[in-house]
């Protein structure tokens, strides 16, 4: 793996949130380390949504689907996380969505996705907390253990089984630990399904968003 300079210092510029978001975007897209651990025909992802979003869903890192197209969660994963805002009454318009990593990892396999590293989340992290800091969402929902940790940062005693459903705090807002989108649609149980939809309803309380009886029953 490329030595990773250190993480960048971001100070946003004086303006409305609209513009401000736009010099970030740019910054982003420009950033030289950014570019040049790109896989060939890459692109660098940048957060997509609504800049006065409530709700803030966050993943580790771009997949192949994401990094042809530019966008967080536009593949597989990305139709379920779809399902989800929809079943909680929202368009995926009306959230902000984003990932810790603002490139697709570097990896020999032909196929499949390389988890990003400690030190790569970590260099990504201040592109991230800017974006926060922009949208101001009322909660943050961690999907995956991998983002929990670009996060919170590593603990290799913390186990999605203990600590996914709970509220934790990042940036000083609310955060709701779940499963990633991708260990759904691999592990697709009902009991992994209600345990995500559990963990929304926990989101739609906090950010008061109304739930029906036949929400609260979704898969029982």
């Amino acid at each position: 793996l490329k030595e990773l300079p250190s993480p960048p210092e971001i100070e946003l510029p004086e303006g409305d949130r609209a513009s401000q978001m736009e010099w970030l975007r740019d910054r982003v897209l420009d950033c030289p380390t950014c570019q040049a651990n790109l896989n060939p025909q890459g692109k660098v992802v940048f957060g997509v949504g609504n800049p006065d979003a409530d709700l803030f869903f966050c993943g580790e890192a771009p997949g192949a689907d994401e990094e042809t197209k530019g966008e967080p969660f536009v593949g597989k994963a990305g139709e379920l996380l779809d399902k989800i805002i929809s079943g909680i009454g929202l368009q995926r318009e009306q959230t902000y969505i984003a990932n810790v990593m603002n490139w697709r990892p570097q990896h020999d396999n032909p196929y499949g996705n390389r988890p990003p590293t400690q030190d790569e989340m970590n260099f990504c992290l201040p592109y991230l907390k800017a974006q926060i800091t922009l949208v101001q969402p009322k909660v943050i929902v961690a999907l995956g253990g991998t983002t929990v940790s670009g996060l919170l940062g590593h603990d290799p005693n913390r186990r999605m089984g203990d600590v996914r459903g709970n509220w934790a705090e990042f940036e000083k807002v609310p955060l709701m630990i779940t499963f990633h989108p991708s260990y759904v649609l691999r592990n697709g149980s009902d009991k992994i399904k209600r345990m995500v939809w559990e963990d929304m309803l926990q989101v739609m309380e906090k950010i008061e968003l109304p739930i029906s009886d036949r929400q609260r029953g979704f898969f029982t």
